[in-house]
């Protein structure tokens, strides 16, 4: 969990209207969902739109053990007494900023009893183990973001929490907006951009290879940055995406040629 500090403006490449959507939403003080594959730019989008608007961001990385306490906070022994410590979305709440839940469908299913009066027209956060009911400021914008091809039925987001939200679908970039996100994300050159994003869209067709994630454009970056540092194309492309997509070897194998067909000697 992440605590605020002042950033610069973080890089990014507009796909659509989503900034002017996410200005309306936080003037309106409505909630956001956002939803899409892994490594597309849904976390950098929420930096970067904290950023604009000058807000403290408060990002929380789900997981299966994140619960409803670690959200709101709980009491700590502290020198020999018990003193009440805010947890990352409480704090948001006081201090008027965005709390960002990354993945919000993998926390733990109580998440929601705390998400649901902050993500409707009561913006209330109740704190039982205090006693306290804090009252969402005008400032303070509850965002979540989950990836729904990849979360299986159990794992869904339920209806009575998506329909809280205002939502936004990010997918892979265009070919030409990839290629500016890999230039102006990493100052590689125009040419390797190209190349790269070339790679990742043949990687992302293929058919008859067993991958549960494609590449994304933060591989895309990955590989990027090596290649610009000096390393050789190929090896970084096997570094930053072939090995981060499988542990299969034939599958591997496969995914080279791929790269070996852009820049093989």
């Amino acid at each position: 969990m992440n605590a605020p500090h002042p950033q610069p403006l973080p890089f990014y490449e507009p796909a659509g209207n989503e900034i002017e959507l996410f200005e309306h939403a936080h003037r309106n003080r409505l909630p956001v969902l956002i939803k899409g594959p892994t490594g597309v730019g849904k976390t950098r989008f929420v930096a970067y739109m904290a950023a604009r608007l000058g807000l403290p961001l408060f990002t929380v990385a789900c997981h299966d053990d994140l619960t409803a306490a670690d959200l709101v906070g709980r009491h700590l022994i502290t020198d020999g007494a018990t003193v009440w410590s805010d947890g990352p979305l409480t704090r948001a709440v006081r201090e008027g900023g965005i709390c960002y839940l990354d993945e919000v469908v993998e926390a733990r299913k109580d998440t929601t009893v705390v998400i649901h009066p902050l993500a409707d027209h009561r913006r209330v956060l109740p704190i039982d183990r205090t006693g306290e009911v804090l009252h969402a400021p005008d400032s303070f914008m509850l965002v979540v973001s989950y990836n729904p091809g990849y979360q299986n039925f159990l794992k869904g987001m339920k209806p009575s929490t998506r329909q809280r939200f205002v939502a936004l679908r990010f997918d892979f970039p265009e070919a030409s907006r990839e290629e500016a996100i890999l230039v102006g994300e990493t100052g590689c050159d125009p040419m390797t951009a190209k190349r790269l994003v070339n790679i990742g869209r043949a990687l992302r067709a293929l058919k008859d290879v067993d991958l549960e994630e494609v590449a994304s454009t933060r591989l895309l970056v990955y590989a990027a940055i090596l290649i610009r540092d000096g390393m050789d194309p190929v090896a970084a492309c096997r570094a930053a995406l072939i090995e981060a997509l499988t542990d299969d070897v034939e599958v591997a194998a496969a995914l080279e040629e791929v790269v070996l067909a852009t820049f093989g000697k």
